[in-house]
């Protein structure tokens, strides 16, 4: 039968991989100057699709993870600030890049305030991979 508090660890794997992979595309059509407009727009979509898993991964992890005490609980308090940070730093982000991409103005401020924004936020996303992973294999949590 299916446990419902199965559903945060199936959800947590989206916004790594096409946060990941979204950057990624970024850094490389960056890097060819342009030459495949494709990388940018894969970049774009990888991104906010992976911004919209960041919260239905954090609503899951909020509502369907157990309290826990001792250094597991110090583990997953950090793990869950550095989730909602991430989460409010990608909205921003995606925000940012969806003006962008709306108005069809070329402003370098915002484009690299996005790409800045879109670093952090990976890195983040997977730092707090990191925490959680360290939470069910150090800890035995939900093993």
């Amino acid at each position: 039968m299916f446990d419902i508090s199965h559903l945060h660890p199936m959800v947590v794997h989206f916004p790594i991989a096409l946060l990941v992979v979204g950057f990624l595309a970024d850094v490389l059509s960056l890097l060819l100057h342009r030459k495949e407009p494709c990388l940018s727009k894969i970049g774009f979509y990888l991104m906010v699709l992976g911004t919209l898993s960041i919260i239905a991964a954090y609503i899951t992890g909020d509502l369907f993870t157990k309290d826990m005490v001792g250094a597991a609980g110090d583990l997953k308090n950090r793990h869950e600030l550095l989730a909602r940070i991430t989460m409010l730093v990608m909205l921003v982000a995606s925000a940012a890049r969806i003006y962008h991409v709306s108005t069809k103005k070329e402003k370098p401020v915002i484009k690299w305030l996005t790409f800045s924004l879109f670093a952090l936020g990976t890195i983040m996303v997977m730092i707090t991979g990191f925490l959680g992973g360290n939470l069910v294999y150090g800890h035995m949590i939900g093993l």
